[in-house]
């Protein structure tokens, strides 16, 4: 180190110890880089380079990036020393954040930022003009030295960064690149391992040729040795970069997609052969999560799980056990609640194996124990545990906040995989047909979960499980009646029996299997004279209490806010419901459904838009779909509609769409963030009290409700605008057969808007291509007319040369001909000479004779 600092002062001083600028200075060791024919001298050039680099970036890579280049090229690989520095050098020339430097014990330099980044990318792009520098670097890989390859992964990781495509370009033509990078994903000390995970993830991204080749040349093995050797899940961050690269090369590569690894389900300790059959292990349901980094390296695995089952990769075998592991993680399983809700969002649409078919065991932690033990609940199918999940939440709502927002999101994916499985009409009518007495039969059959929570009725003060039980309820209920008219017609038949309060805080699937007591029966019903009333009346009058239990004087805002996510339930269940369906509509007109739904449209128009809105398309449905005779005609209701005003109606219908909980609503977005205001409701911790409130201000930042989710969304999407054109037409008018289809309506009117501006995108096109045509002919016309011109010329100029070429021909006959002549007449003087006894030489002669010749 000291000859270093002893040969920048000689730098620095000159030769004669006049002080030189550093410009000057490294402009002579430059000259002296390129012109040392000594290692030793090149050496100690490029450690005082090094020391100048950091402070004096734009000099030394405008004066003596070329001459490191060739030290790197010509003498990195047998000297270890210059290697690595040169490395560093180039490390500094190209880095364009100023902390990265920082972080590998150099001081911050004097350089602007801005100046810093545009200097790295400069000499970036110097360094990368020619393909030998990346090839040699990854042919350095291979080097024995720790710090030669260590530098080397450093700079490659700095050249990614800046110019990630073209050394990507390069790395697919260098003759080592692949065997390099595997081989150093084989390293056993820690920092060249990790640094070559970490250059790994951004030299395979976005770029499938690079996934294809490093799969092909055994990357999968290394990474997976590299997890089993850290411990797998229970590894730290080393096992995570080793995950991710594993999903970097999988992601967006069908190819490599083909064959589903069977270490991943392995790594959640699910064994990869288990048959459906067969009970999970418990090794797997009951694990140690409190590792800080193991959630972290599981989603990274359950996200690889779900990629690959969604991609329909491997056999029809693999693919099922792969989603059998997402099921079992995400209903039995003591796995964190974002892990399972995860789980659960990554099964596929259309799930290879039938859930009802499936037997789960669920766990339910033992209060008082920190998760330390667990019952072992009785086995209930996957549907049921699912439904259980949607309507009480994890393990059953016994533990934690009931309306947290990871909860809530748990019970939303829960609700989304229910929605996918009953896509098929026959499931539906399979589920809702469980719910009516057998054929022939007067036994009611058993309640199931569902209808007890759909017909659970509100009291008041509310319950926020209650409420949330409910209205989830709703929402999975209309899943089985959306756009299925024979699903609907069997609903109609549902006689509820009294539904009594439950006095288990879980459902009727989560009883311990080691004994445990089962729930007490309920008390028997007293003997009812009257009718049965049917789901859908049910319904219409828990609707009604709720309009009028929201409207007491003695309602706080706060529990008004729980009446009204309740009604939205209701409301959102009924429009599903009611819509094209006469029958259900005349259903709930006779049960006095009208006049509950015109007071929340005489609201003040600055009001809540949401319940308004949902009324008022209720209504419009029960106008438009009032088919079938009854006591309440479609006479009956127009004057209602008169008089409420048809723009009103229209102008509450179409302000729903403005409300921030109805816009907020995705494909993937459910739950939404509640506000943070002190809860005052019953059976929220500390309700009412100042000090809870300040507490709870706190909480409020993770709690979460549903009002709407994706699927009634799209319907009021697609539907509305046929409610919104039916409330508009006479009611003696009869129906037109086109209108009864909503679909088809709002397809037309959509479809009418896209030909409309196709349209316009047509004639603008069109005169774009006129203007271009027009401008295309001028050009042509001038390019031919020059052409014409310029063909003139050379026809011209060709003729001048063609009469020059004939006079040449013309003249060289000429000569031709008096040079025959002038031999003829010199051929007769030799003769005459000789008849006259003159001497004719012999050249002559030879001239004489061959010219008689």
């Amino acid at each position: 180190m000291d000859s270093i600092f002893s040969q920048l002062n000689v730098a620095l001083r000159g030769p004669t110890g006049t002080p030189q600028s550093p410009t000057e200075t490294i402009t002579r060791l430059s000259d002296r880089l390129a012109q040392a024919t000594q290692i030793g001298d090149r050496r100690s050039t490029v450690l005082t380079l090094k020391g100048l680099s950091r402070d004096w970036k734009a000099e030394v890579g405008e004066r003596a990036l070329p001459g490191l280049v060739d030290v790197l090229l010509n003498d990195a690989e047998l000297d270890e020393e210059i290697g690595k520095a040169v490395l560093d050098t180039l490390y500094v020339l190209c880095n364009v954040n100023e902390e990265a430097e920082s972080g590998r014990g150099q001081l911050h330099t004097h350089i602007p930022p801005q100046v810093n980044k545009e200097l790295g990318f400069k000499h970036t792009d110097a360094l990368l003009a020619d393909e030998r520098v990346t090839h040699k670097l990854f042919a350095l890989l291979a080097h024995q030295s720790f710090y030669l390859r260590l530098g080397v992964l450093e700079l490659l990781l700095i050249l990614l960064h800046n110019r990630r495509q073209v050394v990507q370009g390069y790395f697919l033509k260098a003759p080592v690149g692949a065997t390099s990078v595997i081989a150093v994903l084989e390293e056993q000390r820690d920092r060249l391992r990790d640094e070559a995970l970490i250059m790994f993830q951004t030299l395979v991204h976005q770029s499938p040729d690079i996934q294809k080749v490093l799969a092909f040349e055994g990357a999968f093995e290394r990474l997976f040795g590299i997890v089993r050797a850290e411990g797998g899940l229970e590894g730290g961050h080393v096992v995570h970069d080793a995950l991710a690269c594993v999903d970097a090369l999988l992601r967006f590569n069908s190819s490599n997609q083909t064959m589903l690894p069977p270490m991943l389900p392995a790594l959640l300790l699910f064994p990869p052969s288990l048959k459906v059959s067969e009970e999970v292990p418990q090794a797997f349901a009951l694990q140690f999560w409190d590792t800080p980094q193991k959630p972290a390296n599981a989603s990274l695995i359950v996200g690889i799980i779900g990629m690959l089952v969604n991609s329909k990769g491997g056999s029809v075998e693999e693919t099922r056990t792969f989603s059998r592991c997402l099921v079992e993680l995400g209903l039995a399983s003591n796995a964190p609640t974002f892990l399972k809700t995860q789980a659960l969002r990554l099964l596929p649409p259309n799930l290879g194996i039938p859930l009802p078919s499936i037997v789960v065991t669920p766990y339910m932690p033992v209060p008082g124990t920190n998760d330390e033990e667990w019952d072992r609940l009785e086995p209930a199918s996957a549907l049921d545990a699912l439904v259980e999940l949607v309507l009480h939440g994890e393990y059953n709502g016994l533990f934690g906040e009931r309306r947290a927002k990871d909860g809530m999101e748990l019970r939303a994916a829960a609700l989304g995989v229910i929605q996918n499985f009953v896509q098929r009409d026959e499931i539906r009518e399979a589920i809702v047909r469980a719910m009516l007495p057998a054929d022939g039969s007067n036994t009611p059959p058993p309640t199931t979960p569902l209808l007890h929570a759909l017909t659970a009725p509100p009291h008041s003060p509310l319950d926020i499980a209650a409420v949330t039980s409910t209205h989830l309820s709703c929402l999975l209920f209309a899943h089985l009646l959306r756009y299925a008219p024979r699903t609907k017609t069997l609903a109609r038949s549902i006689i509820p029996q009294p539904n009594f309060p439950n006095t288990q805080p879980g459902g009727e699937f989560f009883v311990p299997a080691d004994g445990g007591a089962p729930p007490p029966p309920p008390p028997a019903p007293e003997e009812e004279e009257e009718e049965p009333e049917s789901l859908l009346q049910t319904l219409s009058e828990h609707l009604s209490l709720a309009f009028l239990s929201k409207n007491r004087a003695d309602t706080s805002d706060q529990e008004a806010r729980e009446w009204d996510r309740l009604i939205v339930g209701y409301l959102t269940l009924l429009i599903q419901w009611l819509y094209d369906d006469p029958g259900s509509v005349r259903d709930f007109l006779q049960t006095g459904g009208l006049g509950m739904l015109v007071e929340p449209i005489n609201q003040m128009a600055d009001s809540d838009p949401v319940i308004p809105g949902l009324c008022a398309l209720l209504l419009g449905i029960c106008y438009e779909f009032n088919r079938e005779p009854g006591e309440i005609t479609r006479a009956t209701i127009h004057p209602i509609l008169t008089r409420l005003g048809i723009d009103t109606l229209i102008g509450r219908i179409t302000h729903l769409r403005n409300d921030d909980r109805f816009k907020a609503i995705g494909p993937d977005t459910l739950v939404l963030p509640y506000p943070n205001q002190a809860s005052a409701l019953p059976g929220v911790p500390g309700g009412g009290s100042a000090a809870a409130a300040a507490a709870g201000d706190v909480k409020k930042e993770t709690e979460a409700e549903i009002w709407f989710d994706w699927a009634f969304v799209d319907f009021w999407k697609s539907n509305y605008y046929t409610v919104v054109k039916g409330v508009a037409v006479d009611p003696n008018e009869a129906p037109p057969t086109a209108s009864q289809n909503a679909e088809t309506e709002m397809l037309v009117a959509s479809l009418r808007e896209v030909i409309q501006k196709q349209s316009d995108e047509i004639q603008d096109l069109k005169r774009r291509l006129n203007e271009f045509t027009a401008s295309a002919a001028a050009v042509d016309v001038q390019r031919i007319a020059q052409l014409e011109d310029d063909l003139k010329s050379m026809r011209d100029a060709f003729e001048v040369a063609d009469d020059r070429r004939k006079d040449v021909e013309k003249e060289q006959e000429d000569l031709l001909v008096l040079l025959d002549e002038m031999n003829l007449k010199r051929s007769r003087d030799k003769q005459r000479m000789r008849e006259a006894g003159l001497a004719v030489s012999e050249d002559e002669d030879d001239g004489l004779d061959d010219d008689e010749e």
